[in-house]
């Protein structure tokens, strides 16, 4: 599991190393809102993650229930759920509905940010000291 965690990340950063940026990821709700579309990653990168693993969508980019008490929002288990490829976009359909108005998160870490695969590599970097963005969306 290491090692697949750590070859999630070593592609995931060369992906965003473009020009010392992250990638704009982009969310939006699909499918009469029963489903997450997943924007703005490098196809090529997305569609050789998939033909490695294919099952661990989630340590990239994670979805999760908003609690009321947002100081918990480390503490949340997962949505699960599948995850789905189609072109350049990555879709997310949850097990069971999203529930209106009860917001979510989707947390991808910016791997590429300031650093190179080196880092991580050598362990300067680990994935619960990277930087993230959280975003939020509801139905």
């Amino acid at each position: 599991m290491k090692k697949i965690t750590l070859l999630f990340m070593l592609l995931f950063a060369l992906a965003c190393k473009q020009k010392g940026q992250s990638p704009q990821v982009q969310i939006a709700l699909v499918n009469n809102n029963k489903s997450l579309q997943i924007r703005g990653m490098s196809y090529l990168i997305l569609k050789e993650i998939a033909a490695d693993t294919g099952k661990h969508w989630e340590t990239l980019f994670a979805v999760y229930r908003m609690p009321a008490e947002t100081d918990l929002k480390d503490d949340q288990p997962l949505q699960p759920g599948k995850y789905l490829l189609q072109d350049s976009t990555l879709v997310f359909t949850p097990d069971t509905p999203f529930v209106k108005d009860q917001p979510y998160f989707l947390r991808y870490y910016k791997y590429g940010d300031n650093s190179n695969v080196w880092d991580f590599v050598r362990g300067k970097k680990r994935p619960g000291k990277m930087r993230f963005t959280d975003l939020i969306f509801k139905q």
